[in-house]
C-alpha cells in the first residue's frame, strides 16, 4: 500500500495512523496537505505564528491542529503525542531571520541549541528530528506524497536545452561542492565562470546578484548534499523562482532529478514556458542536454 501512496514512504508504512504536517511558509505545505487528504490518510497540523499560510490552518479542524511560536519544540512534541501521530513531515521554510530575532525557544529548544557546536539547517533540524523520533513518531522523507512534483531527468521544457554539456557539467560540479560544504544548494555560472553562489540570503537574492552582470548564457543549478537527509532542507524550485530568474535575465536552470521538489510542477512548467525559461533535470556524473 505504501508504494501506491508514494515511493518515498518507509517500508511498513501504516496508513491507519495520522500524519502530522509540520508546516512553514509557501505552497509546499499546502501541496503536501492536499496529497495526504487525497490519499485518504488522517491529517494533523503543526502550524507556526506568522509563518504557516492562514488558509492551510483554517482548513484543518481545530482539534486536529496546534499553532506555536517558532522555537516551542516541547509544545510541538506534546501536540504530536496528543494527536497520536504515527508520522510527521516537515514542509515549508521558516524565515531564516528567526534564528536571530523572533525566536521563542522553550526549555527543550534551549537545550537543543546549547548542545550544538554548529547552528545550521542540518544540525538544528537533525536535532529536532531526533526528538520527534524519540517519542515514537517517524519523520518522513520530505518528498513523500509529492512524487509527481519532482524534477525529472532530461529536458522538462520545450526545445533544446541551450547550455553546452561542458558548461552544464561545470555548474553541477560547483553546485554540488557548495552543497557539500554546506554553503548553499545552488549557484549561477556562465561558460565556466562562477557568477554567484547561494548562501544564507537564499535563492532569490542570489539570482538578483547574478543578474547584475547582465550577461547571456547564465545557468542556475540546484543540487542536494552528497549525504542529504531528505527528511528536511530538501531544495525546492517554484513559480516564485521562475519569476526571480526572469527578472534577473537568467533563462536556464538545471535541477537534480528526483531530488529537487518543484512546487506545483504543472504551474512551474507552464510559467517557465511562458517566460522562455529552459529547465533541465540532471542525474549521475555526465549530464548531456
Amino acid at each position: 500500500m505504501a508504494t501506491k501512496l508514494s515511493s518515498y514512504l518507509p517500508v511498513g508504512f501504516d496508513a491507519a495512523r495520522p500524519v502530522a504536517l509540520i508546516a512553514g511558509q509557501g505552497v509546499y505545505p499546502q501541496l503536501v496537505a492536499d496529497a495526504v487528504r487525497q490519499s485518504g490518510l488522517e491529517l494533523r497540523l503543526i502550524a507556526f505564528e506568522e509563518e504557516t499560510p492562514p488558509g492551510l490552518v483554517a482548513s484543518v479542524p481545530e482539534g486536529h491542529r496546534e499553532t506555536l511560536k517558532v522555537g516551542q519544540i516541547g509544545r510541538m512534541l506534546k501536540a504530536l503525542e496528543r494527536f497520536e501521530a504515527g508520522y510527521a513531515l516537515m514542509a515549508g521554510q521558516i524565515s531564516p531571520r528567526r534564528l536571530f530575532r523572533g525566536l521563542h525557544p522553550d526549555l527543550k529548544a534551549t537545550r537543543i541549541l546549547l548542545s550544538l557546536k554548529r547552528r545550521n539547517a542540518e544540525t538544528i533540524f537533525g536535532a529536532i528530528a531526533r526528538e520527534i523520533e524519540a517519542i515514537g513518531v517517524s519523520l518522513l522523507d520530505a518528498r513523500s506524497f509529492l512524487d509527481d512534483h519532482l524534477a525529472t531527468s532530461d529536458t522538462m521544457t520545450p526545445g533544446k536545452f541551450p547550455i553546452e554539456p561542458e558548461h552544464l557539467a561545470h555548474g553541477i560540479q560547483i553546485a554540488r561542492e557548495c552543497a557539500r560544504l554546506d554553503i548553499g544548494q545552488g549557484c549561477v555560472v556562465r561558460k565556466g565562470t562562477v557568477l554567484a553562489v547561494e548562501a544564507y540570503e537564499g535563492t532569490d537574492e542570489m539570482l538578483r546578484r547574478a543578474g547584475e552582470f547582465k550577461t547571456d548564457a547564465a545557468l542556475f543549478v540546484k543540487a542536494v548534499k552528497p549525504r542529504q537527509d531528505f527528511r528536511f532542507d530538501v531544495p525546492c524550485f517554484g513559480v516564485r523562482t521562475v519569476g526571480a530568474m526572469k527578472s534577473a535575465g537568467i533563462m536556464s536552470a538545471s535541477l537534480e532529478a528526483h531530488r529537487v521538489i518543484m512546487l506545483d510542477k504543472p504551474a512551474v512548467l507552464r510559467e517557465a514556458q511562458k517566460a522562455g525559461i529552459h529547465l533541465f533535470g540532471f542525474s549521475g556524473n555526465s549530464p548531456t542536454p
